[in-house]
C-alpha cells in the first residue's frame, strides 16, 4: 500500500471508536439518574405528591 492510501486508512479507521462512545453514553446516563433521583426526592416533590393522594383519598364519592 502506498504512503497515502496508508494514512487516509488511518484517518478514517474508527477502531476503539464504540467504547469511548458507550463510556460517554453510560456517564450521561449515570448522571441523568443523580439528576431525576435528587429531583424526586426533593421536599417540593414530595410535598406535592403528598397533597394529591391526600386529595384523592379525601375526596367524597
Amino acid at each position: 500500500m502506498s504512503l497515502r492510501a496508508r494514512a487516509l486508512r488511518a484517518m478514517v479507521a474508527e477502531d476503539g471508536m464504540s467504547t469511548a462512545e458507550y463510556a460517554i453514553g453510560t456517564i450521561a446516563a449515570a448522571a441523568f439518574g443523580a439528576v431525576l433521583y435528587g429531583v424526586v426526592t426533593g421536599d417540593s416533590i414530595v410535598n406535592a405528591l403528598t397533597k394529591i393522594i391526600d386529595r384523592a383519598l379525601n375526596t367524597s364519592v
